[in-house]
This record gives C-alpha cells, sequence and structure tokens, in this order.
C-alpha cells in the first residue's frame, strides 16, 4: 500500500484512461497456457500464472465496470439537461452523475494500482551505508546528522536498528557508518534515499562565520537472503585481524574484526563492531550479500535505461538528490523540484514529507511509461 494521498493518486487516474490492451493480449496468452494438459505439472509455475491470470481478470472486470458506468453518466447528463423534466427528477440525475463520476474515478484508480507492479524488494529489510564525503571534519559530522535522521525516522515507524561497522572521525562524526533497519516495508519508504546528500552551514570551527558546502552518500540496499544470491566459497577472500579504535576490555586485545573480499566483484567489506569473530563475519555477509544483490537488480535496471531516466532516481550514490541549507531553513529535494523549509523538523527524522512526495512522482513516471 503507498503512503501518500488517495487524493494525490485519484487526480493522476483522472487524467490517464489506462489502456489495457496489452493486458488483455496478455490474458489470452495465460487463458492457453492454463488450458494445457501438463499445466499442473509445476505447483510453482502454476501458482504464479494463476495469480496473474486472476489479476488480470480483476483489471479487465474493472474496466468493463467503467464502461458500464460511464453509459449511465451520459444517460444522466442528459436527464439533468432534459427540459420536460420537473426538478425533482434533475436532482436525481445530479446524484446519479456526482455518484458515477465519482465511481469512475475509484475504478480508474484501482486499474492503475492493478497495472502498476510492486517493487519485489519493498517489503524487505533495508541495509544503509552512510559515508563522509567532500568536507574533512564537517562532512563526517553531517554523516553523523543523517544516521539520527534516519534512526529517529525508523523509531517513528516502529522499526529495528542494527549497526554492522562504525568509522569514527576525531571530531565525533562518522566517516562511515552501515546498519540495518528491520521492520514493514522499510525498503519502500528509504530506497529513494541513495545519492550525495549535500549540506551548507556554517561548521562549529569556521571563526568568521562563513557558510562551507559539505557532503556524504547513502546507499540503500535491499537485504539479501543467502537464496537471493550464490556466493561460491572459493570467491572469498576472509582475513581477520586486531580490531583498532578506542581502547577497552575486549576491542583491541582479540582478533575480532572480520574483512571479506568478494574476489569476481573486488567488493570488500570490513566489520569490527562486535568482539566475536563469528558474528562480525555474519554481519559481514550480509552487507555482501546486499551489495550483490544492488549490483544484480541495478543491472537489471540498465536494461531499461529509458524508463530508468524518467522515473525519480538510479539510485546511484553519485547523484547529487538534496540539499540542506541550514541558514534558510531549507531542504530542496534537486530531483523533483521540491523545497521545504523545515529543516529542523526534518533533521530529527519527519522526512514523511519528502518521501510522500518521492513516491508520488514515482508513481506518476510509472503511470506515464505505461503508454
Amino acid at each position: 500500500m503507498l503512503c501518500f494521498s488517495p487524493k494525490n493518486i485519484s487526480t493522476i487516474a483522472m487524467k490517464n484512461t489506462p489502456d489495457i490492451a496489452k493486458f488483455r493480449a496478455r490474458y489470452k496468452v495465460l487463458e492457453e497456457q492454463m488450458g494445457q494438459p501438463d499445466f499442473y505439472s509445476d505447483r510453482r509455475i502454476s501458482s504464479a500464472v494463476s495469480r496473474e491470470y486472476q489479476k488480470i481478470g480483476t483489471l479487465i472486470a474493472k474496466e468493463e465496470q467503467i464502461q458500464k458506468t460511464s453509459e449511465e453518466l451520459e444517460s444522466a447528463k442528459a436527464m439533468l439537461n432534459d427540459p420536460s423534466l420537473d426538478d425533482e427528477l434533475k436532482a436525481l440525475a445530479k446524484q446519479e452523475i456526482e455518484n458515477s463520476q465519482s465511481t469512475i474515478e475509484q475504478l480508474k484508480r484501482d486499474m492503475l494500482m492493478l497495472m502498476i507492479p510492486p517493487d519485489p524488494s519493498d517489503s524487505r529489510n533495508t541495509v544503509v551505508e552512510i559515508r563522509a564525503g567532500t568536507g574533512g571534519e564537517e562532512a563526517s559530522l553531517f554523516a553523523g546528522d543523517l544516521y539520527r535522521m534516519y534512526t529517529k525516522f525508523a523509531e517513528s515507524k516502529g522499526w529495528k536498528i542494527e549497526v554492522m561497522s562504525t568509522s569514527v572521525s576525531d571530531t565525533g562524526g562518522l566517516k562511515e557508518i552501515i546498519f540495518l533497519i528491520s521492520g514493514e516495508d522499510v525498503y519502500k519508504f528509504l530506497k529513494f534515499e541513495s545519492g550525495v546528500h549535500r549540506v551548507q552551514r556554517v561548521p562549529t570551527t569556521e571563526a568568521n562565520g562563513r557558510i562551507h558546502t559539505s557532503a556524504a552518500t547513502v546507499a540503500v540496499l535491499p537485504e539479501a537472503e543467502e537464496v537471493d544470491i550464490t556466493i561460491a566459497p572459493e570467491d572469498l577472500e576472509i582475513s581477520v585481524c586486531r580490531a583498532s579504535g578506542p581502547g577497552g576490555q575486549g576491542v583491541n586485545t582479540t582478533d575480532s574484526a572480520v574483512q571479506i573480499v568478494h574476489k569476481p566483484s573486488g567488493m570488500a567489506v570490513y566489520c569490527a563492531d562486535e568482539r566475536s569473530q563469528q558474528k562480525n563475519k555474519i554481519k559481514a555477509m550480509k552487507v555482501l550479500r546486499s551489495r550483490l544483490l544492488q549490483q544484480k537488480e541495478d543491472e537489471e535496471r540498465a536494461k531499461y535505461a529509458q524508463t530508468r531516466k524518467d522515473q525519480v532516481g538510479s539510485g546511484d550514490r553519485s547523484e547529487r538528490i538534496r540539499t540542506y541549507n541550514f541558514p534558510q531553513s531549507r531542504v530542496t529535494d534537486h530531483r523533483i523540484g521540491l523545497t521545504l523549509y523545515s529543516l529542523p523538523q526534518i533533521m530529527e527524522g519527519n522526512i514523511d514529507p519528502l518521501i510522500d512526495a518521492l513516491q508520488l512522482a514515482d508513481f506518476e513516471a510509472k503511470v506515464k511509461n505505461l503508454g
């Protein structure tokens, strides 16, 4: 279920009369497939085909209902314009017009929702990676601010956060942090957060009050399961070492830090937050699988370059997506041209207005691409 306003979906639906010709053609193909004698020999395939057939059947039924309601609407309009009818009948015709228009609007909205398939990763837990970019210590402080922002947002949704790996800067900011967010529809809410987040503000170390521009990168990866990505043991190079960082009774006394290099892709993951070598290895493998799944999905999306270009964002962490201007209390999302003057609330985790607008823009792009 989408989290932006149904009213906005209705507006899009009224602007776009869905064309379901290709769905009718697909319906016939599925019907023929279901009529084959060996159709139920593979229960997994037959179940998937049956679900798709039922879904398209619902879509076709709604279009037929739109046609029927449209005829009733035209009939009511003719009654309203008939000078021979009394006021009581005209009032009934007016009510019928309103009811028919509302029904058509709802049916169109339902059709669009059926025609646009959900992202299969929407319900997944999510690995988020935040790294300080250009701007030195100020960038690391901003990376820490972003982590706090997402933590607050996750808390408001009742999600759970598990830190996988951290690297702290000298000033207490974050050079890098990788964390897993678990909960309902996490990826659906956060998938558009990938990219470069730019901040404009006066650093605490700036004596002359000059505004500096710094940046941090965010990568949002759907958590991968073992069944999603097959990793051969011989493709991994696993090394252990003594964790670096502040002192303590455990962190520097055992070889608990783990680095895993995936030789085919060159990806490297380092985890040292746990005192247990095994726990660090498990966390590192979670991050590695998620990165490989993201790479796989990116390759698939690249096959449909134009569709990807028309949508909200590519998910590329090198793409500048948002600017946080502290002096003006302004946040601008460059992908959709949205500017909000509520920076303090946003930094406290109230990013719903941004996410709602991004989801709506993505929905509009998908409706456009249906043609």
